[in-house]
Protein backbone atom coordinates (compact mmCIF):
# COMPACT_ATOMS: atom_id res chain seq x y z
CA UNK A 1 0.00 0.00 0.00
CA UNK A 2 2.74 2.45 0.98
CA UNK A 3 4.61 1.74 -2.27
CA UNK A 4 1.41 2.39 -4.23
CA UNK A 5 0.95 5.78 -2.54
CA UNK A 6 4.51 6.76 -3.42
CA UNK A 7 4.00 5.82 -7.06
CA UNK A 8 0.73 7.73 -7.24
CA UNK A 9 2.35 10.80 -5.70
CA UNK A 10 5.19 10.73 -8.19
CA UNK A 11 2.68 10.44 -11.00
CA UNK A 12 0.92 13.57 -9.76
CA UNK A 13 -2.27 11.64 -8.90
CA UNK A 14 -2.17 12.44 -5.18
CA UNK A 15 -1.72 15.83 -3.50
CA UNK A 16 1.76 16.63 -2.33
CA UNK A 17 2.56 16.40 1.37
CA UNK A 18 3.00 19.61 3.37
CA UNK A 19 6.78 19.15 3.38
CA UNK A 20 6.83 18.63 -0.39
CA UNK A 21 4.64 21.69 -0.91
CA UNK A 22 7.02 23.79 1.18
CA UNK A 23 9.98 22.51 -0.81
CA UNK A 24 8.27 23.67 -4.02
CA UNK A 25 7.47 27.16 -2.78
CA UNK A 26 9.24 30.22 -4.08
CA UNK A 27 11.82 31.34 -1.50
CA UNK A 28 11.19 34.75 0.02
CA UNK A 29 12.90 37.54 -1.87
CA UNK A 30 16.07 38.84 -0.26
CA UNK A 31 16.12 42.49 0.80
CA UNK A 32 19.48 43.04 -0.90
CA UNK A 33 18.60 42.09 -4.48
CA UNK A 34 20.42 44.24 -7.03
CA UNK A 35 18.19 46.08 -9.50
CA UNK A 36 19.95 45.91 -12.87
CA UNK A 37 17.52 47.92 -15.02
CA UNK A 38 16.99 51.56 -14.01
CA UNK A 39 13.70 52.04 -15.83
CA UNK A 40 15.11 54.96 -17.83
CA UNK A 41 17.68 53.74 -20.33
CA UNK A 42 19.85 50.78 -21.33
CA UNK A 43 22.84 51.66 -19.18
CA UNK A 44 24.80 48.47 -18.38
CA UNK A 45 23.09 46.64 -21.27
CA UNK A 46 24.38 46.01 -24.79
CA UNK A 47 22.23 45.20 -27.81
CA UNK A 48 21.05 46.28 -31.23
CA UNK A 49 19.63 49.77 -30.60
CA UNK A 50 17.47 49.47 -33.73
CA UNK A 51 15.48 46.81 -31.91
CA UNK A 52 15.87 47.49 -28.17
CA UNK A 53 14.51 50.60 -26.43
CA UNK A 54 13.10 51.75 -23.11
CA UNK A 55 9.43 52.66 -23.32
CA UNK A 56 7.14 53.63 -20.43
CA UNK A 57 9.70 52.41 -17.90
CA UNK A 58 10.19 48.94 -19.40
CA UNK A 59 12.71 47.35 -21.76
CA UNK A 60 11.04 46.75 -25.11
CA UNK A 61 12.43 44.62 -27.90
CA UNK A 62 10.62 44.71 -31.21
CA UNK A 63 11.13 43.49 -34.75
CA UNK A 64 9.04 44.58 -37.74
CA UNK A 65 8.98 43.86 -41.46
CA UNK A 66 11.18 46.93 -41.91
CA UNK A 67 13.46 46.33 -38.89
CA UNK A 68 14.28 42.63 -38.82
CA UNK A 69 16.65 40.66 -36.64
CA UNK A 70 19.51 39.07 -38.53
CA UNK A 71 19.32 35.82 -36.61
CA UNK A 72 18.42 35.53 -32.93
CA UNK A 73 19.74 38.58 -31.14
CA UNK A 74 20.14 39.46 -27.45
CA UNK A 75 20.26 42.40 -25.11
CA UNK A 76 23.18 41.49 -22.86
CA UNK A 77 23.75 42.64 -19.28
CA UNK A 78 27.27 44.03 -18.80
CA UNK A 79 27.22 44.31 -15.00
CA UNK A 80 28.14 40.79 -13.94
CA UNK A 81 27.72 37.07 -14.55
CA UNK A 82 25.35 34.29 -13.55
CA UNK A 83 27.14 31.61 -11.54
CA UNK A 84 25.04 30.79 -8.48
CA UNK A 85 22.21 33.31 -8.53
CA UNK A 86 18.61 34.30 -7.85
CA UNK A 87 17.12 36.25 -10.80
CA UNK A 88 13.65 37.82 -10.71
CA UNK A 89 11.84 39.80 -13.41
CA UNK A 90 8.51 40.27 -15.14
CA UNK A 91 7.84 39.88 -18.85
CA UNK A 92 5.11 39.98 -21.44
CA UNK A 93 5.16 39.27 -25.18
CA UNK A 94 2.91 38.62 -28.14
CA UNK A 95 2.22 35.21 -29.62
CA UNK A 96 3.63 35.65 -33.13
CA UNK A 97 7.09 34.49 -32.05
CA UNK A 98 9.02 33.56 -28.89
CA UNK A 99 11.69 35.04 -26.65
CA UNK A 100 13.91 33.91 -23.81
CA UNK A 101 16.10 34.70 -20.84
CA UNK A 102 19.66 33.60 -21.45
CA UNK A 103 21.86 32.72 -18.44
CA UNK A 104 25.18 30.99 -17.75
CA UNK A 105 25.86 31.81 -21.39
CA UNK A 106 28.71 32.93 -23.59
CA UNK A 107 28.68 35.66 -26.19
CA UNK A 108 29.68 34.31 -29.60
CA UNK A 109 32.26 36.43 -31.45
CA UNK A 110 30.82 38.40 -34.37
CA UNK A 111 33.05 36.59 -36.84
CA UNK A 112 31.24 33.34 -35.98
CA UNK A 113 27.69 34.74 -35.66
CA UNK A 114 24.99 36.48 -37.71
CA UNK A 115 25.10 39.63 -35.56
CA UNK A 116 27.09 41.17 -32.70
CA UNK A 117 24.76 39.97 -29.95
CA UNK A 118 24.50 36.19 -30.24
CA UNK A 119 24.69 33.95 -27.16
CA UNK A 120 25.21 30.27 -26.43
CA UNK A 121 23.98 28.56 -23.27
CA UNK A 122 20.93 27.89 -21.12
CA UNK A 123 17.71 29.69 -22.06
CA UNK A 124 14.50 30.08 -20.06
CA UNK A 125 11.96 29.99 -22.89
CA UNK A 126 9.35 32.78 -23.06
CA UNK A 127 6.10 32.32 -24.99
CA UNK A 128 2.60 33.73 -24.87
CA UNK A 129 1.09 30.24 -25.07
CA UNK A 130 -0.48 27.74 -22.66
CA UNK A 131 -0.39 24.35 -24.39
CA UNK A 132 2.38 21.98 -23.28
CA UNK A 133 5.17 21.57 -24.19
CA UNK A 134 5.57 24.92 -25.99
CA UNK A 135 5.06 27.25 -23.04
CA UNK A 136 7.16 29.70 -21.06
CA UNK A 137 9.63 28.13 -18.69
CA UNK A 138 11.34 25.17 -20.31
CA UNK A 139 15.14 25.09 -20.58
CA UNK A 140 16.42 25.32 -24.14
CA UNK A 141 20.03 24.85 -25.13
CA UNK A 142 20.55 27.94 -27.29
CA UNK A 143 23.34 27.22 -29.80
CA UNK A 144 24.19 24.07 -27.79
CA UNK A 145 24.51 21.38 -30.44
CA UNK A 146 22.28 18.38 -29.79
CA UNK A 147 20.67 19.68 -26.61
CA UNK A 148 17.48 21.42 -27.78
CA UNK A 149 14.70 21.26 -25.17
CA UNK A 150 16.73 20.10 -22.20
CA UNK A 151 14.01 20.09 -19.51
CA UNK A 152 10.30 20.75 -19.97
CA UNK A 153 7.85 22.65 -17.81
CA UNK A 154 6.40 20.33 -15.17
CA UNK A 155 9.49 18.14 -14.92
CA UNK A 156 11.69 17.48 -11.94
CA UNK A 157 14.55 15.83 -13.78
CA UNK A 158 18.21 14.87 -13.70
CA UNK A 159 20.71 13.85 -16.33
CA UNK A 160 23.32 11.30 -15.32
CA UNK A 161 25.56 9.29 -17.65
CA UNK A 162 23.73 10.70 -20.64
CA UNK A 163 20.30 9.51 -19.43
CA UNK A 164 17.49 11.87 -18.42
CA UNK A 165 15.25 10.75 -15.56
CA UNK A 166 11.99 12.53 -14.64
CA UNK A 167 11.16 11.76 -11.00
CA UNK A 168 8.16 14.02 -10.39
CA UNK A 169 5.46 16.05 -12.12
CA UNK A 170 5.46 19.59 -10.69
CA UNK A 171 2.56 21.09 -12.63
CA UNK A 172 -0.02 19.80 -15.11
CA UNK A 173 -1.06 21.51 -18.32
CA UNK A 174 -4.46 22.37 -16.83
CA UNK A 175 -2.86 23.99 -13.79
CA UNK A 176 -0.41 25.90 -15.97
CA UNK A 177 -3.33 27.36 -17.92
CA UNK A 178 -4.70 28.73 -14.65
CA UNK A 179 -1.29 30.02 -13.55
CA UNK A 180 -0.09 31.78 -16.70
CA UNK A 181 -1.52 35.18 -17.66
CA UNK A 182 -1.97 35.40 -21.41
CA UNK A 183 -1.35 38.85 -22.93
CA UNK A 184 -0.27 40.17 -19.52
CA UNK A 185 2.71 40.42 -17.20
CA UNK A 186 4.10 37.21 -15.68
CA UNK A 187 6.83 37.00 -13.05
CA UNK A 188 9.77 34.67 -13.63
CA UNK A 189 12.26 33.54 -11.00
CA UNK A 190 15.37 31.51 -11.86
CA UNK A 191 17.44 30.10 -9.00
CA UNK A 192 20.63 28.23 -9.84
CA UNK A 193 23.14 26.58 -7.51
CA UNK A 194 25.87 24.34 -8.83
CA UNK A 195 24.22 21.93 -11.31
CA UNK A 196 20.67 22.44 -10.01
CA UNK A 197 18.35 24.98 -11.69
CA UNK A 198 14.80 25.88 -10.66
CA UNK A 199 12.31 27.94 -12.65
CA UNK A 200 9.30 29.56 -10.97
CA UNK A 201 6.33 31.20 -12.70
CA UNK A 202 4.10 33.58 -10.77
CA UNK A 203 5.35 32.12 -7.50
CA UNK A 204 5.05 28.43 -8.37
CA UNK A 205 7.83 25.96 -9.10
CA UNK A 206 7.39 24.75 -12.67
CA UNK A 207 10.77 23.10 -13.38
CA UNK A 208 13.54 21.57 -11.25
CA UNK A 209 16.55 20.33 -13.20
CA UNK A 210 19.96 18.96 -12.31
CA UNK A 211 22.31 18.72 -15.28
CA UNK A 212 25.03 16.14 -15.71
CA UNK A 213 28.55 16.93 -14.43
CA UNK A 214 29.88 16.64 -17.98
CA UNK A 215 27.40 19.03 -19.61
CA UNK A 216 26.41 21.46 -16.86
CA UNK A 217 27.17 25.13 -17.51
CA UNK A 218 28.69 26.69 -14.39
CA UNK A 219 28.84 30.44 -15.15
CA UNK A 220 28.31 32.97 -17.90
CA UNK A 221 26.47 36.06 -19.04
CA UNK A 222 22.83 37.11 -18.79
CA UNK A 223 20.72 38.32 -21.71
CA UNK A 224 17.19 38.57 -23.08
CA UNK A 225 16.21 37.51 -26.58
CA UNK A 226 14.52 38.74 -29.72
CA UNK A 227 13.89 35.77 -31.99
CA UNK A 228 14.49 35.88 -35.73
CA UNK A 229 11.56 35.35 -38.07
CA UNK A 230 8.05 36.73 -37.68
CA UNK A 231 7.75 40.30 -36.34
CA UNK A 232 7.36 40.30 -32.58
CA UNK A 233 7.70 42.30 -29.40
CA UNK A 234 8.70 41.47 -25.84
CA UNK A 235 8.94 43.62 -22.72
CA UNK A 236 10.81 43.26 -19.41
CA UNK A 237 10.64 45.12 -16.11
CA UNK A 238 11.61 44.87 -12.42
CA UNK A 239 14.84 43.01 -13.21
CA UNK A 240 16.82 42.16 -10.10
CA UNK A 241 19.49 39.64 -9.22
CA UNK A 242 21.44 38.36 -6.25
CA UNK A 243 24.63 36.32 -6.26
CA UNK A 244 24.26 33.25 -4.06
CA UNK A 245 26.85 31.53 -1.96
CA UNK A 246 27.58 28.16 -3.57
CA UNK A 247 26.52 25.05 -1.70
CA UNK A 248 28.62 21.94 -1.47
CA UNK A 249 28.93 20.38 -4.90
CA UNK A 250 27.27 17.05 -5.51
Amino acid sequence: MFRTLILLSLAGLLPLSASAQNANRLPKESSDMQRIFNGKDLKDWDGDTRLWTVKDGVIRGETTEEQKANGNTFLIWKGGTTKDFDLRLSFRCNATNNSGIQYRSQRIPKADAKNEWVMRGYQHELRNEVEFPSVSGFIYGEQLAGRGRICLVGEKATIENGEKTVSETLITNDDFKKLFKLDDWNEVVIIARNRRIRHFMNGQLILDFTDSPELALKDGELGVQLHAGKPMWVEFKDIRIKELEPRQKK
